[in-house]
């Protein structure tokens, strides 16, 4: 699964990006997710994340951008 090199969708990946690393309560796991937005909209979401708040805060981040049709949250919670 690629990025869509399409402005809107680039776009779309560059505002959800932003609003995790704006939100300073995000652990660095968290703020080195993957962030992948493909040509219909369907944004992806992948790695590992400190907790299921975390997880749950960036699929809402994601949700909330404009163009994003669906999101696939592939986040795991880091286990200890």
């Amino acid at each position: 699964m690629d990025q869509s090199q399409a402005s809107g969708d680039v776009k779309i990946t560059a505002e959800i990006r932003r609003a995790i690393m704006d939100d300073e309560t995000m652990s660095a796991n968290a703020q080195n997710c993957k962030v992948i937005t493909d040509k219909s909209g369907v944004v992806t979401l992948r790695g590992v994340v400190n907790s299921q708040a975390e997880k749950d805060s960036i699929e809402a981040k994601a949700k909330s951008v404009a163009g994003v049709t669906r999101v696939d949250n592939q986040l795991e919670v880091k286990t200890n």
